[in-house]
């Protein structure tokens, strides 16, 4: 037997081992949340994930921009690890982000483009979805406005909206103070 051989072949196994997984492991889950500034800088805290880019989805529009996404939802893409982080753990980690109870919008973003959202691939999403959602409602003692949507085509929206919350803080700090984002929050889920 030769031995260094054999361990720079026990050295590679184990390097493969221990990396990361490959992109196609991972898997994406798209969420409305109102204001997809705080949406993406929201999420992204989320153990397992990976990546979060923000735009548009739910509507019929061709490539919609931030001037004209008439029927779509400010949406977040969120690229994850399902070894880290489940779906369902990560729809729950969503709906602690959002007040859920509100039909009209979020916070002080109000209208159609800012209603809230899951939106589900296929029957398992959909059912570990519905699931949270009667969970999520249980826990707050009131309904939940937040709809569960099939998945549709996510836009991509400008690149001067991407990581607005990391490359803009003191603006980004100013909307979501003078929104009341982080108190509603807290009032809505308090220790929860």
């Amino acid at each position: 037997m030769n031995r260094p051989l054999f361990l720079a072949a026990c050295v590679a196994a184990l390097a493969v081992a221990g990396a990361a997984p490959a992109a196609d492991a991972y898997k994406t889950a798209i969420f409305a949340g109102g204001c997809f500034w705080s949406a993406e800088h929201d999420i992204e805290h989320t153990p397992g994930v990976k990546s979060v880019v923000v735009g548009y989805s739910g509507g019929k529009l061709q490539r919609p921009t931030y001037e004209n996404h008439e029927g779509h939802l400010e949406s977040i893409k969120v690229t994850y690890d399902p070894a880290k982080v489940s779906y369902p753990q990560l729809v729950d980690a969503f709906f602690h982000h959002i007040d859920p109870t509100d039909p009209n919008g979020q916070i002080c973003d109000f209208g159609p483009s800012y209603h809230t959202a899951v939106f589900v691939a296929d029957p398992a999403e959909r059912a570990a979805a519905e699931q949270v959602k009667a969970q999520v409602a249980k826990a707050l003692k009131k309904p939940v406005a937040t709809t569960i949507l099939p998945a549709s085509t996510f836009w991509m929206a400008e690149d001067y909206h991407q990581d607005y919350a990391r490359k803009n803080p003191i603006a980004y700090g100013a909307y979501r103070t003078g929104c009341g984002r982080d108190a509603r929050l807290k009032a809505v889920w308090g220790g929860r």
